[in-house]
Formats: structure tokens, C-alpha cells, sequence
């Protein structure tokens, strides 16, 4: 049986449910710097945590699903392929897509 990870709501990556509360306020804190290097058009709305309003033993899977839609909120499309990336992957990119 595998153990029960969560899944941060900002990069999408999974922490053990007590390394989760150390990550979150650090990963937060490296978005925040990382989005304000970038430039003006490609900045973001901070992340915010979800909120699941479900019961039951779903509750775990239903967080997890919706800290991943978070996650992926915060990707970029390419103008030209659709693909998606973080911010400042898009820039480099972008220099080679055809």
C-alpha cells in the first residue's frame, strides 16, 4: 500500500503529510521571487490554496486533485504550439519553436 502524499498546490510536486506544511510556505516564497524577475506580461496572480468542501475518506484524492489543477493553472501556453510551460521555461522555448 502505497503511503498518503499530498500534492502542492504551487508546483504540483508531492510531500509526506508533515514535510507538506514546511514545503508549501517556501515554495510560495520562490514563486513570489521568481514571478516578480519575470517580465510584466508574463507575471501571474499569486497561487491560492484550494478549497474542497467534500467529506468522507475522498477528502485526501479530492485535495490532491485540486492542488494539481492549481498547479497547472500556473503554466504558460506557447503562442505557437500550444505547449505548456512555467514562465520562465516559456522564454527559452519560445527561441527554438518553430
Amino acid at each position: 500500500r502505497r503511503p498518503c502524499f499530498r500534492v502542492c498546490y504551487i508546483c504540483g510536486r508531492e510531500f509526506g503529510s508533515q514535510s507538506i506544511s514546511i514545503h508549501e510556505p517556501q515554495c510560495l516564497e520562490k514563486w513570489r521571487i521568481e514571478n516578480n524577475q519575470l517580465p510584466r506580461h508574463l507575471r501571474r496572480a499569486e497561487p491560492r490554496k484550494p478549497e474542497v468542501l467534500t467529506g468522507g475518506s475522498c477528502t485526501l484524492a479530492a485535495e490532491n486533485e485540486a492542488a494539481y489543477h492549481s498547479a497547472q493553472a500556473q503554466l504558460l501556453p506557447c503562442g505557437n504550439c500550444g505547449r505548456t510551460f512555467l514562465p520562465d521555461r516559456l522564454i527559452v522555448h519560445q527561441k527554438s519553436c518553430q
